[in-house]
C-alpha cells in the first residue's frame, strides 16, 4: 500500500516536471517570436509630406531672398563702357561685403547727377593717392607710377574735364571705364571722384551670358 503510493507520488513528480520543462522549453520560442515580429508601419499622409516640403522651400527663398538683399545682388550692366570686360546686358553679382576698395576693383555705383541707374566702373585709385593721365601717349599715372593696364580697350586718349594730377578726397575713389574713350566717369565733372557711400558693391561674379560665367578678380576683370 505504502509502495503503490510512493509510486503514484513519483510519478505525479515526474509528471509536473515534465509540463515544467516543457513550458521553459516553449517560452523562449515565443520570446522570438516576439521578438521577430516585424514593427506595424505607420503610413505618411501625402498631405503631411507635401506641407514639410513646402516648409523647405519657404524657409529656402527666404535664406535667398536675405542673401540678395543683405550680402549681394544682381545687376544689369547697361552700356558699353566697361568694354571688353563686361558687356551691355551682362548680369552680374555685387556685394557689398567683400572688403575695402582697392585699386583694380569693378564696382556698381548710383551716381544721380549723371543718370538714374547704376553705372559700372573700374576703382584706379582710392583716397590719398595722386591720378594724374597723359593724354598724349594715353598713358594713365597713380602716385607718379605708369599703371599697367591690359583690361583696357584701349589707351586713354579722352580728356572730358580731367584736369590733372588730382589727389583724391578721404571715403572717395577714382573711377573709369575700361573702355577709356567710350566712358563718361571720373574725367566727368558730373562724375568726379565718387564718395563710397554711392557704391553699391563689389563686382565679384558674372553669371550671363553663360558663355561668360565666372568670377571677377580686381585688375584681371
Amino acid at each position: 500500500m505504502n509502495d503503490t503510493h510512493k509510486g503514484s507520488h513519483l510519478a505525479q513528480n515526474q509528471k509536473a516536471a515534465r509540463k515544467k520543462q516543457k513550458r521553459r522549453s516553449e517560452k523562449p520560442a515565443e520570446q522570438d517570436e516576439l521578438q521577430e515580429a516585424p514593427e506595424e508601419v505607420v503610413p505618411v499622409s501625402p498631405y503631411k509630406e507635401s506641407y514639410e516640403w513646402i516648409q523647405c522651400l519657404v524657409l529656402a527663398l527666404i535664406v535667398c531672398v536675405l542673401l540678395f538683399v543683405f550680402v549681394a545682388r544682381v545687376i544689369d550692366v547697361v552700356g558699353y563702357s566697361m568694354v571688353p570686360t563686361l558687356d551691355d546686358g551682362d548680369k552680374i553679382i555685387i556685394t557689398r561685403w567683400a572688403g575695402d576698395y582697392e585699386q583694380g576693383d569693378i564696382v556698381v555705383l548710383r551716381k544721380e547727377t549723371l543718370r538714374e541707374e547704376p553705372i559700372v566702373k573700374r576703382v584706379i585709385a582710392v583716397e590719398g593717392q595722386t591720378v594724374d593721365i597723359d593724354f598724349t601717349l594715353g598713358i594713365v599715372y597713380v602716385d607718379g607710377v605708369a599703371l599697367d593696364e591690359p583690361y583696357v580697350n584701349e589707351l586713354t586718349y579722352t580728356q572730358e574735364d580731367f584736369e590733372g594730377p588730382i589727389t583724391v578726397p578721404e571715403g572717395c575713389v577714382f573711377v573709369m571705364g575700361d573702355n577709356r574713350n567710350n566712358s563718361t566717369d571720373s574725367r566727368d565733372a558730373r562724375v568726379g571722384c565718387v564718395d563710397t557711400r554711392y557704391i553699391m558693391g563689389k563686382v565679384i561674379f558674372r553669371i550671363m551670358p553663360l558663355s561668360k560665367m565666372g568670377a571677377i578678380y580686381g585688375s584681371d576683370g
